[in-house]
């Protein structure tokens, strides 16, 4: 027991580590909800765009610059669109790490994010926005009251593995100076000169965060399907 308390103390209190691992979780979930929130929004807003252009013709030069961002956001790795937005975008402005890794994280989870929730849109029936026309709704009240409610039932549990898959994606936010999760660890491992308790310990705690999203996210999933009935 006294071995335990002793292992427990070194990798987690002892030269600061019980601050280390509370600011990388608080991190973690800080740079998440910004990234997710800006990765839905986006996301959501570059979705309409294409398929607004992919079945009325309208939007070219919106839907050109939206096809560019598509490109560029996918076709290039996710830490080296990190490191620059911190060391090339931000680096004349005093903004905190977090704020940024936020922005970086959700400008490239937008990217899946619209093409998830256009194939969403995509996939609905014409017959939808002709009832909806005939219903005497215009293209916006269509789209929002009849087609977008629809797609998201689709496209939920796409949406919850990118938000998954998000959270998890924080943890090369060490690159640019921020404590996190996995920035905890090897902190504590560097004190420790041991590695096995510290990294299983950031695999644990990212199990545990994405438990708690899946279940919750599950739930919202079972609600929508009940409304469907």
């Amino acid at each position: 027991m006294d071995y335990l308390q002793h292992q427990f103390e070194r990798f987690f209190v002892d030269n600061g580590a019980t601050e280390w691992w509370l600011t990388g979780l608080k991190n973690t979930l800080c740079i998440t909800l910004i990234a997710l929130i800006i990765g839905v929004i986006l996301g959501f807003v570059v979705a309409i765009i294409r398929s607004t252009y992919e079945q009325t013709g309208k939007l070219k030069v919106l839907n050109l610059i939206t096809k560019i961002y598509l490109s560029i956001i996918r076709g290039t790795p996710s830490m080296v669109q990190l490191l620059i937005f911190n060391f090339i975008i931000f680096a004349s402005i005093a903004l905190d790490e977090i704020v940024v890794g936020g922005i970086a994280f959700g400008i490239n989870s937008g990217a899946y994010v619209a093409e998830i929730v256009r194939s969403g849109i995509m996939s609905i029936d014409k017959g939808q926005t002709e009832a909806g026309r005939s219903l005497g709704l215009d293209a916006g009240q269509t789209l929002k009251l009849i087609i977008m409610p629809q797609a998201f039932k689709n496209v939920l549990p796409a949406l919850i593995n990118e938000m998954i898959v998000l959270l998890k994606e924080t943890a090369i936010i060490g690159y640019i100076g921020t404590t996190d999760i996995t920035k905890a660890s090897t902190l504590v491992q560097s004190r420790t000169y041991s590695a096995f308790v510290p990294l299983i310990s950031a695999a644990i705690f990212y199990w545990v965060l994405v438990s708690i999203l899946t279940y919750f996210m599950g739930k919202l999933e079972r609600r929508m399907r009940r409304s469907d009935r």
